[in-house]
């Protein structure tokens, strides 16, 4: 980071810089960083050290902000705070984080039906005179949707996937970067294995040198904006009756169907769901233990039961999955 102005901006840059280096920075991270610095060297004597009083002054929630969005836009500065604490660079403790509360959206509650509706309207995406962009959506859709479905990975891991993460002999991908930035490796089923392979073949023909394993037209990953309209157009045109949903309720879907079905399995049940928040990327159970309270027939025997072997987590492709 170059052109801070405050008192502590050698610090800041040297954070910046270690960040950086341990794959954990992006530029949210460093706008916001910025933006305080301009804020302390605005408000602050020139040259003025890191205070607790500029920490608390930043952090402090804004009348125009949820609990969430100061947590998002204090981050940064509560991570350098941390940074140098830890390093005897400063006295200053860094703000709680606020917490936030709960999601008013209840994830869509997926049907077998509505799924086998949205993945046949997948597999009939149309392409209008072989254009390149048309004939790149054709191919792509229906398999990064299912991949969504088939191994719970979140919409940026999936998107953010380079074509080095994805092992086609093994059928395991390398999240390197995810929510909290926690490297983590999910196993594919062997359909979608069979399926990321023949994807990866088709599309090598007109993106030969693509680095992003779904990529862009234009050679860049797949934006947040493409996940959600391609996900709303193909869900309404497939299920007009239904509610509305998202493409991240599909990682919903895969947590509930898999808890769900252990309260019949005969392994225990905390095994099995540790294999299932590793593969999620969750840094705790506790967080996978959430998924309880929109789980169905979990109130009171989710002790004794599993499936013997790792597969049970990882379903089939999808319904109607092409040959």
């Amino acid at each position: 980071m170059s052109g801070l102005r405050s008192g502590f901006a050698g610090l800041a840059e040297r954070f910046a810089r270690h960040r950086a280096a341990c794959g954990t920075w992006n530029d949210t991270y460093a706008s916001n960083l910025r933006i305080f610095d301009n804020f302390c060297a605005d408000n602050y004597p020139p040259g003025a050290d890191l205070s607790q009083e500029m920490a608390d002054a930043w952090c402090a929630k804004r009348a125009t902000e949820t609990n969430r969005s100061n947590e998002s836009r204090t981050r940064a500065v509560r991570m350098f705070v941390s940074y140098l604490r830890s390093r005897g660079l400063t006295d200053v403790s860094a703000p709680p984080a606020l917490k936030s509360a709960a999601p008013a959206y209840i994830p869509h509650g997926f049907t077998d039906q509505e799924l086998a509706r949205f993945f046949r309207e997948c597999d009939r995406i149309e392409t209008c005179l072989g254009r390149r962009p048309e004939v790149i959506r054709k191919l792509s859709v229906p398999v990064f949707f299912r991949l969504l479905y088939s191994t719970g990975m979140r919409t940026t891991e999936a998107r953010g996937l380079r074509v080095e993460n994805v092992d086609l002999a093994s059928g395991v991908i390398d999240i390197q970067q995810s929510k909290g930035h926690d490297q983590h490796y999910v196993a594919m089923h062997d359909t979608m294995t069979a399926l990321m392979a023949r994807y990866d073949q088709a599309i090598a023909e007109i993106q030969p040198s693509r680095i992003w394993f779904f990529e862009s037209p234009a050679g860049g990953r797949r934006t947040r904006y493409w996940v959600q309209d391609n996900f709303r157009a193909l869900w309404a045109k497939a299920n007009p009756a239904s509610g509305p949903a998202v493409a991240y309720d599909l990682r919903h879907h895969y947590a509930i169907r898999n808890i769900d079905s252990w309260t019949d399995d005969g392994f225990e049940f905390n095994d099995k769901l540790l294999y299932l928040s590793k593969s999620m990327g969750h840094r705790s159970v506790e967080a996978t233990r959430a998924y309880y309270a929109i789980t169905p027939r979990l109130s009171g025997t989710l002790l004794d039961h599993t499936e013997e072997g790792f597969n049970a987590i990882v379903p089939e492709a999808a319904p109607d999955a092409p040959e």
